[in-house]
């Protein structure tokens, strides 16, 4: 425990230094932990001179997107709403594979002008050590525009930043992880803003059967729905809700799983 304790703070303090280089500091910002533990970081240590990002297109909950301005509200931080455009990019309708770095590569690039502009020297964004271990092609982007990985340079782990954001009262400290709307597609399957629409109502209307922890994975005329470990029982209690909630979106066969473990049919 004590080695812990002090590996905190040792990956505090590099944090505190490396965001300490940057003159003025523009910071992707999509109100998940990660991102609200950078940005919180950084406001801490270079005061009006970081900036948050957000990039606003179909695959944004609208959710999110006001969650993320409430945080900045909350904190004196400035925030930009960047409109992106990556549903003009062949390589991101086409969800072939390549769609992450084609999202993080018109993010990037879309700050890479704003920054220009404004006089930022540096960009930001929320990668940890975690992310390592899978294969991220928005790795690549980040690269190719020379933004930083301050969280996953000073060794925070997804550990560290809900402990950091625990410790400081972020209202994301135990927000449950979240992903583009477009990741709800299977591969092969095109991204239009009509399915992005459809399967954010289909979030909301679940969440508003009162689950926390879930997602909607559109298969056409099925739907996956993805709940916590800890609300899929109740998701089976509620089972003919969900179904009826989602008929109305044409979905006609319900699916439900826990996310990451084999799935337990519900089909309407």
């Amino acid at each position: 425990m004590r080695r812990a304790i002090l590996l905190s703070v040792s990956s505090l303090a590099l944090l505190r230094a490396l965001l300490a280089e940057h003159e003025r500091l523009a910071v992707a910002f999509s109100g998940g932990v990660d991102s609200s533990v950078l940005l919180h970081a950084a406001q801490a240590v270079l005061g009006e001179r970081v900036v948050g990002i957000v990039a606003d297109s179909p695959s944004l909950p609208r959710r999110e997107l006001e969650e993320a301005r409430a945080f900045t509200r909350e904190h004196g931080i400035e925030l930009v709403v960047l409109a992106t455009r990556e549903l003009e990019v062949e390589g991101y309708r086409a969800n072939a594979g390549e769609r992450c770095y084609w999202c993080r590569r018109t993010l990037f690039e879309g700050m890479a002008a704003w920054a220009a502009a404004h006089g930022f020297s540096a960009l930001a964004y929320g990668e940890i050590t975690d992310d390592l271990l899978d294969d991220r092609p928005g790795r690549r982007a980040a690269r190719e525009f020379r933004v930083v990985a301050p969280l996953r340079a000073a060794g925070f782990s997804k550990a560290d930043v809900r402990r950091y954001a625990r410790e400081h009262g972020l209202a994301a400290a135990d927000k449950p992880a979240s992903a583009c709307l477009a990741s709800r597609l299977p591969p092969g399957t095109e991204v239009t803003s009509e399915r992005l629409r459809r399967i954010e109502e289909a979030e909301e209307r679940v969440r508003a059967l009162g689950f926390r922890e879930l997602r909607v994975r559109d298969h056409g005329t099925k739907a996956r729905v993805e709940l916590g470990a800890d609300e899929l029982e109740r998701g089976e209690v509620v089972r003919a809700s969900l179904a009826d909630a989602l008929a109305g979106l044409a979905f006609d066969e319900v699916e439900l799983a826990t996310y990451g473990r084999p799935e337990i049919a519900a089909q309407r």
